[in-house]
């Protein structure tokens, strides 16, 4: 019976996958997840984007509302993820949750706040979040809900 191996190394593009019973290997190339980070927090947006980056992930990054609703009208194709702070200077509601997932329906959505309530967690996953992240997190923590909410 031939047991299939197969692993995926976070970080690169690469999948390989290999039987027990030959030493045939195969590989082929897979697409890094494309995330979106949106934080007017510059330093929580830099530990955020390196994170993903040292991962293998493709990563865009704004730091405001009209930075996101520009990624998102301008992209190539759409993001797999987007990872959005619920208070920005120029949007400190969940009304830009409502235009992200208008603008990119397929997008996961991850908020991010420091002002998390059972109220607006409710709030956010009614509007389609995939989860909501209170800050301060862990950058590990964001590598394993991203995971999670594949």
């Amino acid at each position: 019976m031939a047991a299939l191996l197969k692993r995926v190394v976070t970080g690169t593009n690469v999948q390989a996958t290999e039987t027990r019973d030959s030493s045939h290997i195969a590989a082929k190339k897979i697409t890094p997840m494309r995330v979106l980070v949106i934080d007017g927090d510059r330093l929580m947006r830099w530990a955020v984007v390196e994170t993903l980056r040292e991962r293998g992930w493709q990563v865009s990054e704004g730091a405001d509302a009209r930075d996101a609703e520009a990624a998102l009208r301008n992209t190539s194709g759409p993001f797999d993820f987007v990872l959005l702070d619920c208070q920005l200077l120029d949007s400190d509601d969940l009304s830009l949750l409502a235009s992200v997932r208008a603008l990119s329906p397929d997008s996961k959505v991850i908020m991010m706040t420091a002002f998390e309530t059972p109220d607006m967690v409710r709030d956010a996953l009614d509007l389609g979040a995939s989860s909501v992240l209170g800050k301060p997190f862990d950058m590990e923590t964001v590598h394993t809900l991203v995971g999670q909410v594949q």
